[in-house]
């Protein structure tokens, strides 16, 4: 079926100057000349080709493609870049090939910008910049920022509760993912640069947060609560946290103060939206108690970044009470990055087919309270099994048709290495 779509290449006339050829394949079909034919762009499911001295091109189709979604969380990254541990350097490596082979999407997010930015030396390191390593390993591929996932997540699940739907989240690729997921990649990407948070402010208030965090282990050791009331607490504060920073919002707006809008946390534009559903002539007062009543539903206890992460809270105050971080230095070693961690896997672990993570985070999410494999299907790997990762991409590769083989050596000839 494939050959017969290739067969069926049209030459379409044109009034259009001649094309700038990416990859030169050979001679003009049209104008005869020598070295001047070959592939211009690859646009979602067909390659353009055409010459560079006559107005000949033509279009040459490519077969539909399923790829699956990768997340590499930021350790994964740094171990990469430094290039110290050949592990991550031959992980690296396999991701991009894959990539190329468009089997899979390995995007960035707004959390590896955040990471990247706080690290002091990601500019310096061999005069290589992190982010653009990050870019490149991703080709492009980028999820929608973190705190639009978060509000979309809990904008649906309060969708459905307005119209008395079921409790159960519906998840959709394109409420986390930028742009389609199963188009094949063009040559060449647009970046678009910049970065407006305050570093240093970011930086200091995580180390604020961790240490904030290490000072409550003594409570938890002596804490009788059950797992169960640690997941229900942490969804209270969760619930307790948008609404008391939209109420702290309008009291100053009340007040005069004219930069709340500009300044007050962005969580701020979940209630905003939430508002929207509601009757505008209704007072606000009983609107916010709409919203308190989604608050203690079942539809926002199944709201998956939310679902996550009281339980990856939870699950780490049980550890602690079994004795885990016992030494506070040591723990604030291995604990430094644990809020970028869950916002990375609480946020978009439930949209991927795999995600590489620390070793201790991928401890935490295969305990049964997590289980976020069984939960939402997501392969968690890590350097404790890096050879399952090996074999679920030797899978991908394994698993490609002959028709998907074609298309790459027709849209990458000068960059295809043989496929096995």
């Amino acid at each position: 079926m494939f050959m017969s779509m290739v067969a069926k290449s049209s030459e379409v006339p044109t009034l259009e100057a001649p094309m700038l050829v990416t990859h030169i394949l050979g001679d003009c079909p049209s104008c005869k000349d020598k070295d001047c034919f070959g592939n211009v762009s690859v646009q979602n499911d067909h390659v353009l080709r055409g010459c560079l001295r006559c107005k000949h091109k033509t279009t040459f189709w490519l077969p539909e493609i399923r790829k699956k979604v990768l997340y590499l969380d930021q350790f994964f990254f740094s171990g990469a870049f430094r290039g110290g541990d050949t592990r991550f350097v031959e992980a690296a490596d396999r991701v991009k090939q894959a990539a190329h082979l468009q089997l899979l999407v390995a995007p960035y997010s707004s959390i590896h910008e955040d990471e990247t930015h706080q690290w002091r030396g990601y500019k310096d390191f061999n005069n290589v910049d992190l982010l653009a390593f990050i870019k490149e390993v991703s080709r492009g591929s980028e999820f929608h920022p973190d705190y639009a996932v978060e509000t979309t997540q809990v904008t649906k699940a309060w969708s459905a509760f307005l119209k008395g739907e079921p409790a159960e989240y519906v998840l959709e690729s394109d409420d986390a993912i930028e742009g389609a997921l199963d188009e094949w990649d063009d040559y060449y990407r647009i970046d678009v640069g910049g970065y407006y948070k305050d570093v240093e402010l970011t930086r200091s208030l995580k180390g604020q947060a961790v240490d904030g965090l290490i000072n409550l282990f003594d409570q938890w050791r002596v804490s009788t609560q059950t797992f169960e009331q640690d997941v229900a607490l942490e969804m209270l504060a969760g619930a307790k946290n948008y609404l008391d920073t939209y109420i702290i919002m309008v009291n100053r707006i009340a007040q005069g103060d004219v930069n709340a809008l500009l300044d007050s946390p962005i969580v701020t534009q979940v209630i905003e939206q939430m508002l929207h559903w509601l009757p505008k002539d209704q007072p606000l007062d009983q609107r916010l108690k709409r919203c308190a009543e989604f608050f203690k539903s079942e539809h926002f206890q199944q709201v998956p970044n939310l679902w996550i992460s009281a339980r990856m809270y939870a699950t780490l105050k049980a550890m602690v009470k079994r004795g885990a971080y016992a030494n506070p230095e040591e723990a604030r070693k291995r604990l430094s990055g644990v809020f970028e961690d869950i916002k990375h896997i609480s946020l978009y672990a439930p949209y991927c087919n795999a995600f590489f993570m620390d070793q201790p985070m991928a401890d935490l999410v295969r305990q049964p309270g997590i289980d976020l494999q069984g939960r939402y299907g997501v392969r968690v790997f890590s350097l404790n099994n890096l050879a399952q990762f090996f074999e679920w991409i030797d899978e991908l590769e394994y698993g490609m048709s002959d028709d998907h083989k074609s298309g790459i050596e027709a849209a990458y000839p000068e960059r295809s290495k043989p496929i096995r």
